[in-house]
């Protein structure tokens, strides 16, 4: 176990129902980017790279205001709970 994961927040609707949440998996994901293995990340939780673009986008447009940027940012929000949803619904049927 790297020193980074000794920090991971744990899980509470795993600890006190057994059950992953929506965000299970999150954590482990970014510390998989941060190490360069990007299809760990991507395998561990599809919603990763979709949820570093809209993170990077709201901070770009905090600085930076431009046409149909309330379109954009509600299209990755949309797009980032339907992987989500989808990769979650797959992970507890599977």
């Amino acid at each position: 176990m790297s020193s980074i994961e000794g920090f991971m927040i744990p899980c509470l609707n795993k600890q006190l129902f057994g059950v992953d949440c929506l965000g299970c998996g999150f954590q482990r994901a970014f510390v998989f980017l941060l190490k360069g293995d990007f299809t760990a990340a991507f395998k561990m939780y599809p919603a990763i790279y979709t949820i570093i673009l809209l993170g990077i986008f709201i901070i770009f447009n905090f600085y930076f205001k431009f046409k149909h940027d309330y379109k954009l940012k509600m299209g990755l929000v949309f797009l980032n709970v339907a992987i989500i949803i989808i990769s979650y619904i797959l992970k507890i049927t599977h």
